[in-house]
């Protein structure tokens, strides 16, 4: 069994639902599919200490946050009967409202595929080194906690 490639998880700036909308479409075709889930992450307009969040500026470790990515992705596919996982977080500035975390995944059966892609999103957010740092619309910012 050759090793697969690490795959490149991050976009600049937001994920536009077109880019969405043509993942979804992509599988159309793949007729061993039963269930797709999908998990969109949007920036919420937050209120902190009597401030707005205008958007989050997502930095990362790059090259361990692929490699830990990638070790994820392989322990997903040994544990749940996946066809597919797609998974693209954003990189730089995105603003409220604006996705920045995709996840989507497939399966000939729904639970697999809905328990495969709510476990990827629980572990990217405790296991892969990116940050957000929230804006303010006023222009001060804080460094934002995972939870």
């Amino acid at each position: 069994m050759s090793e697969k490639k690490i795959k490149n998880i991050f976009v600049n700036g937001p994920i536009a639902p077109d880019f969405i909308a043509d993942s979804i479409a992509r599988h159309s075709s793949k007729t061993a599919i039963g269930g797709h889930s999908i998990f969109m992450g949007q920036v919420r307009k937050d209120e902190i200490n009597g401030k707005f969040v205008a958007a989050i500026t997502y930095t990362a470790y790059e090259e361990l946050a692929l490699e830990k990515m990638h070790q994820i992705r392989e322990e997903i596919f040994e544990k749940y009967p996946l066809n597919c996982m797609h998974i693209y977080h954003s990189l730089g500035t995105v603003k409220t409202g604006e996705i920045c975390l995709f996840v989507f995944t497939s399966s000939a059966h729904r639970k697999p595929a809905i328990a495969a892609c709510s476990e990827v999103v629980d572990r990217l957010k405790v296991e892969l080194p990116i940050w957000g740092k929230e804006i303010f619309e006023d222009e001060t910012h804080q460094w934002k906690e995972n939870s």
